[in-house]
């Protein structure tokens, strides 16, 4: 069983996600509908429970300093407002728990979700992701890496054995799920009996942890070790990587399923029409390679992540 704590858009209560090894197959929750197959929940078709909020509320992943990432989103958020005809505001959450729930309480419309809290976002809040950032080329994504810092005596994950591990939270594909389902699938190592676990909260707090050598090791999303190395908050020389995953999709970006259809297409073309060329999100971005926004499908580009989750024998159910 999983408590997240509720701290979004300055409301408090909590929300019961329960992680359960029963029939691996992910699911929505019974409020939604998929008629359609494409594992994301359907628009209603009642037009009174479709909604048209006079303000967009818009929501970043909690990664890093949140208030430097409202100065990144601003220029955009102009650009949505522009086109959607809407009041469009930012705002900061704490946790991917805070942000999902947000959603599924009807406080949040328009949101990045980290990739690992996708799937949950798409079966417990009714997200509707369809795009991500990706390079001028159409790649993108980033890979989960096993840091240390040099001179720990880890050079191999072998060497984890009795170490401290720090994961950022368990709803992170690339801080928890993937190095979890790794060490066990693949070196039959277990948290608990083989290393021990602590979870940090978000990456950077991992990444400085080992950096100022407080954890031995931790496992990460090597894009934002890309952007601390890059700002100078980490030095290259502080970081060891022992271990680099295949390439995982990144952030999705999407709406909440019950908008006005008319809204939601407005909101795409938003995403898709924005001019890269000297924005902060460019400025931002780049350093990871992004260079615009492509168009994604949840049942295609996140099955690597349903898999990962298969392979824990993990199912979301929302409470």
């Amino acid at each position: 069983m999983r408590t997240f704590v509720k701290r979004g858009l300055g409301l408090a209560a909590a929300l019961v996600f329960a992680a359960v090894s029963l029939s691996p197959a992910f699911a929505l929750d019974p409020r939604y509908k998929d008629e359609d197959g494409d594992l994301v929940a359907d628009i209603p078709t009642d037009p009174s429970q479709l909604i048209d909020p006079p303000v967009l509320i818009f929501a970043y992943t909690p990664v890093e300093d949140p208030a430097v990432y409202a100065k990144v989103w601003d220029g955009f958020l102009k650009h949505m407002a522009k086109v959607t005809g809407k009041r469009v505001q930012f705002f900061p959450v704490q946790s991917n728990a805070a942000q999902i729930e947000a959603m599924r309480a009807g406080r949040l419309h328009v949101a990045g979700f980290n990739t690992g809290s996708t799937p949950l976002a798409v079966a417990c809040a009714g997200f509707r992701p369809f795009t991500m950032m990706a390079s001028a080329d159409d790649s993108y994504g980033y890979e989960m890496e096993i840091i240390t810092y040099p001179g720990s005596g880890i050079e191999k994950i072998e060497d984890l054995r009795g170490k401290k591990v720090a994961f950022t939270a368990e709803t992170s594909n690339s801080g928890y799920k993937a190095p979890s389902a790794l060490l066990k699938s693949e070196f039959g190592f277990e948290a608990g009996r083989d290393y021990e676990a602590v979870f940090s909260g978000k990456h950077d707090n991992s990444i400085l942890g080992v950096a100022n050598k407080d954890y031995q090791a931790a496992a990460i999303a090597n894009s934002v070790l890309h952007r601390m190395i890059e700002r100078n908050v980490v030095k290259r020389e502080q970081i060891k990587t022992v271990y680099k995953s295949q390439t995982f999709p990144t952030t999705s970006y999407g709406v909440v399923n019950n908008l006005k259809p008319e809204l939601q297409e407005k909101i795409k073309e938003a995403f898709f029409s924005f001019p890269w060329e000297g924005s902060e999100l460019q400025k931002e971005f780049s350093k990871s390679g992004a260079a615009k926004f492509v168009e994604i499908t949840y049942k295609e580009h996140w099955d690597v992540v349903r898999k990962i989750d298969e392979a824990m024998g993990v199912q979301y159910t929302c409470k």
